[in-house]
């Protein structure tokens, strides 16, 4: 399959070998994921899509660290997370992956602009004179700088999410993550975000989107169906 982007140092961004994840539960071991095997180049704009239950967001959660597989590895920007301690997984997480979820979560009592601020201040990657410049240019691509000093209930669901957008970018992390990231804005807005997802791409981030929306995965350059916690296909939709 034809994909666009480079690889680093000679490996895939994403790179997940041979992933197994299960969970105990009072009836015994479930199986989630199946010997996930899949490279995902910088640039690509992935999309995860499936029934309920196939194991898309475990997926999600393997690349950014939340959850480790049971057997596999799963490396991303060439540190092998699945070996890393959960503070290590915590610093390394703000530095190299956004993550955007399905209803925003921004912390309710700081402003849009302290909340774009949040992981400069916890990853401290950015100077610390300079989080705040970052954080309105972060708002102003996204659309939205008039409500830097507003709290997250005075914007509407999709200001909302444009603000979790920059917030995924505080620390300029390779990796954007988001698990159906406009599974809760009508169709408009939703289009909306997606168009700022395009613009991401364009300007060399790497996406993975678990999303039900077909007419939204139709506009990715690669769709990955999961089934029963496998890749069921692996699709190329064309686009360079």
């Amino acid at each position: 399959m034809e994909t666009r982007g480079f690889e680093t140092n000679g490996h895939a961004l994403i790179d997940l070998r041979g992933v197994f994840k299960s969970y105990e539960t009072g009836a015994g071991e479930v199986p989630v994921l199946r010997d996930i095997t899949l490279k995902v180049n910088p640039g690509e704009f992935v999309a995860v899509v499936g029934p309920s239950g196939s194991g898309k967001s475990t997926l999600l959660n393997m690349v950014t660290g939340i959850d480790r597989p049971t057997d596999g590895e799963v490396f991303v920007s060439g540190e092998g997370v699945h070996g890393l301690t959960e503070n290590e997984l915590a610093r390394w997480r703000g530095k190299h992956v956004g993550v955007i979820f399905q209803f925003f979560q921004l912390l309710p009592t700081l402003s849009i602009l302290e909340n774009v601020m949040l992981p400069m201040d916890f990853c401290n990657v950015i100077p610390r004179r300079e989080r705040e410049d970052r954080a309105m240019f972060l708002l102003e691509q996204v659309g939205i700088a008039d409500q830097a000093h507003k709290l997250p209930s005075a914007l509407s669901g999709g200001q909302q999410q444009r603000a979790a957008i920059a917030r995924s970018l505080a620390n300029d992390p390779p990796v954007i993550v988001g698990d159906e990231p406009t599974g809760n804005l009508d169709t408009t807005t939703a289009n909306e975000v997606f168009e700022l997802f395009e613009e991401l791409v364009e300007r060399g981030k790497t996406l993975m989107i678990v999303t039900h929306d077909r007419a939204l995965s139709a506009r990715m350059e690669r769709v990955l169906h999961l089934w029963d916690g496998r890749i069921d296909r692996d699709e190329s939709n064309g686009y360079h």
